[in-house]
């Protein structure tokens, strides 16, 4: 049999590096895996998409002839966003779809974002498909295979009802993920002037990694907006379902500050609502949304646990630190970078400034992610069980440990949580001044000292 990697299976997707624990053979038995789970719960077709990286064509071929041989359909929508995945398995109505997508990690890693009957597979469901391809536990058919596009209704779908009020001039930067090919098209539909940086696909990434997380990758998009009369800046993930914002004057809003602009937006129509957002968002983010008559409610990071809680609640919002922005209201749930963009144009359109619009949103001295790296995967999760055990903070106001272990005090908050996707410890910090960030960072790490004194902290 084909060695199979446990450490691939993660938290809420499926993601290793190409040849080495993700080969053609284990996306095949991937396929055979969830294309069995597709026949147990009466799903006839799945949807299957991928990015622009380019072990993507013989992944995709191998994933089809895997659910193929379950008795499974497949509808193979190509070379598409993420969220163009997850609008194909709406709108083609079998809700059901698997994309292939390294997302923003480098070139050498690939792996499968999975949604069945509706539901986001994650957790205790993603092992059930290691435990079934250990078991082979696979039942066999002959599903067909077809083609198609959904690009032009997945834009038409948007055009139809988001209206700016007036046509903005903006910048889009795709770092040459695979969002390069639809997000300046849609942004010139709905009557925006576009000039494209590094738009076109090429799984290499030559210009700078897809990860508009990262202050370093947003440098070219500030340079061009300073050299330009462009008002504003967006910037993509390498598969499209993360959104990036920069602002004339070159200050980046991170997806806290946007989720703001979002949610009290959504609160003008839907007083009350719950506002969903994850553990490494700003405590300045909850105050917004009861300020704005709506119900702060934090929950673990990841897309799927999002989505799930999205559904649980019937929240019409929910968004993460990294940049995944979900709306139900007017939308799908699924995170979707390039619909965000819209929905912000939308917003924005609104105003002769929306530099001075999205620089007055509150924020306060704050660190972007920073990473405590590991040396090998599972160490991230050892190291925050640790954490929780002997981290002592007498003078919190809260202990939240819905993932990893966020400190709320008087003045901030601390974070450390452990990567589901890399053998990273995810470190966030916040404080009300530049005195009260620095003493959090300084207990933290007098903390994260008592769990291993040799660890390298970059803060």
């Amino acid at each position: 049999m084909t060695t199979l990697a446990r450490e691939i299976f993660k938290a809420y997707d499926i993601r290793g590096i190409v040849g080495k624990n993700l080969t053609e053979e284990v996306v095949e038995l991937v396929g055979q895996s969830i294309g069995t789970e597709a026949v147990e719960k009466g799903v006839k077709a799945i949807v299957i998409g991928r990015d622009g990286r380019h072990s993507g064509p013989a992944f995709a071929k191998a994933l089809a002839k895997g659910i193929q041989s379950t008795g499974t359909n497949v509808i193979d929508v190509g070379c598409v966003a993420t969220p163009m995945t997850y609008f194909a398995a709406h709108h083609l109505k079998t809700y059901s779809a698997v994309m292939i997508t390294g997302s923003h990690n480098p070139p050498d890693y690939n792996g499968l974002k999975m949604m069945l009957a509706g539901e986001t597979l994650a957790g205790e469901r993603i092992q059930a498909l290691y435990e079934r391809i250990v078991n082979k536990g696979f039942v066999t058919g002959n599903g067909s295979y077809e083609t198609t596009s959904i690009t032009d209704a997945y834009l038409d779908n948007i055009v139809g009802h988001i209206q700016l009020k007036r046509p903005l001039n903006i910048i889009v930067d795709a770092g040459n993920g695979v969002a390069g090919a639809f997000a300046p098209t849609l942004f010139k539909r709905l009557g925006c002037t576009v000039t494209e940086m590094f738009c076109e696909v090429d799984g290499n990434f030559p210009n700078h990694h897809p990860d508009p997380a990262k202050p370093e990758n947003l440098v070219d998009l500030k340079n061009a907006l300073a050299n330009s009369d462009a008002e504003l800046g967006l910037a993509f993930d390498g598969d499209g379902d993360r959104l990036g914002v920069v602002t004339k004057s070159g200050e980046i809003i991170y997806p806290d500050r946007q989720m703001m602009l979002f949610a009290a937006d959504i609160l003008e129509r839907n007083p009350g609502s719950e506002i969903i957002f994850d553990v490494k968002s700003s405590g300045l983010l909850g105050k917004w949304i009861k300020d704005h008559g709506g119900k702060p409610l934090m929950w673990r990071t990841g897309h799927s646990f999002m989505k799930a809680k999205l559904k649980e609640t019937g929240a019409p919002l929910a968004g993460e630190m990294s940049g995944h922005i979900f709306f139900k209201e007017r939308w799908f749930g699924f995170d979707d970078g390039i619909y965000a963009g819209a929905r912000l144009l939308e917003i924005l359109s609104a105003h002769a400034n929306p530099t001075e619009i999205l620089n007055n949103l509150p924020q306060c001295p704050s660190t972007p992610e920073l990473h405590i790296d590991c040396k090998a995967e599972g160490e991230q999760h050892a190291l925050i069980a640790k954490l929780l055990e002997v981290a002592d903070f007498p003078e919190a106001v809260e202990t939240i440990s819905i993932d990893g272990l966020r400190i709320e005090f008087e003045d901030g908050f601390g974070l450390a949580r452990a990567s589901n996707t890399t053998p990273v410890v995810v470190i966030r910090f916040e404080g009300h001044t530049e005195a009260a960030l620095q003493r959090i960072q300084a207990r933290f790490k007098e903390e994260l000292l008592k769990v291993d004194n040799s660890l390298t902290l970059n803060f």
